[in-house]
């Protein structure tokens, strides 16, 4: 009998579901393998020592053994498990980490490398998480919870365009995306069915208008890594047009809505 072949990797757990009586199926995201769906055995009974290292969102190193349908995950050790992002007083962070892994499963094909997308979900959830500690600060200091989530939405909106960047869906923020006439500061529009922007004569067109604020801060979301985005005060206009573009992009290339976006957008406005 040939030997059962071994590797390791590491990954990101995006989804699972339950598989027989002890066992669950896990989709990973992997830097080298890309997307790949493996069986955790025995993972939900009790005494499983590998049930904590492969948690949703989970960052963890994972020793694999090669299956007849499924690879088998045989170790796990995890790298970083983003407790804040799992504080249930901290719903609207971890819905927003569960909006990132359903955004990578739905752009991401299987058993296809991504590694900028695989950097830029990790470099998100960490953001994401440091963002969680501090918000939980600035509550207990009486800031408004819409203060608090500005930042994080605007976050959202910068793992959006890069995602659809590296996914091949590159937004249009400097040229026309019909005449491709370089875009001047004034009061231009908007087609997700065209992928971008559109010059005053273009838009006419088209019903969605584009500001040019709103412009300006894509455009800084476009060309910078979150790191360097610097600290925008917007007003909740301006960030809800910059979230309608992104979203109607997503929804274009998608042809469907998310099941995190309702859920998102109850917690933005809940009172």
């Amino acid at each position: 009998m040939a030997q059962q072949r071994s590797y390791s990797l590491e990954a990101v757990v995006l989804k699972r579901s339950d598989f027989g009586e002890a066992d669950r199926v896990l989709t990973l995201f992997t830097p080298n393998k890309g997307k790949i769906r493996v069986v955790a055995k025995g993972i939900r009974r009790l005494a499983s020592k590998k049930a904590g290292h492969l948690e949703l969102l989970c960052h963890t190193r994972l020793q694999m053994a090669q299956g007849r349908n499924l690879d088998i995950i045989t170790q796990a050790q995890s790298i970083a498990t983003f407790p804040a992002l799992r504080n249930e007083s901290e719903i609207w962070h971890m819905t927003c980490a569960f909006y990132l892994a359903e955004l990578v499963d739905r752009f991401i094909e299987d058993d296809t490398p991504h590694p900028n997308v695989y950097r830029l979900l990790l470099e998100t959830l960490h953001a994401l998480d440091a963002d969680a500690l501090a918000t939980k600060q600035q509550r207990a200091g009486g800031e408004p919870e819409d203060a608090l989530h500005t930042r994080t939405r605007l976050l959202l909106c910068s793992f959006e365009i890069h995602l659809l960047t590296y996914a091949g869906y590159e937004p249009g923020f400097r040229a026309c995306a019909h005449c491709n006439a370089e875009l001047q500061p004034v009061e231009n529009g908007f087609a997700a069915t065209l992928g971008g922007a559109l010059c005053p004569n273009c838009s006419r067109l088209w019903s969605r208008s584009l500001s040019l604020n709103a412009l300006k801060v894509l455009r800084i979301l476009h060309r910078s890594d979150w790191s360097y985005v610097p600290r925008l005060r917007l007003s909740a206009e301006l960030l809800g047009e910059i979230e309608a573009v992104m979203h109607a992009l997503l929804r274009y290339h998608l042809e469907h809505d998310l099941k995190s976006w309702s859920f998102l957008e109850t917690l933005n406005h809940r009172p």
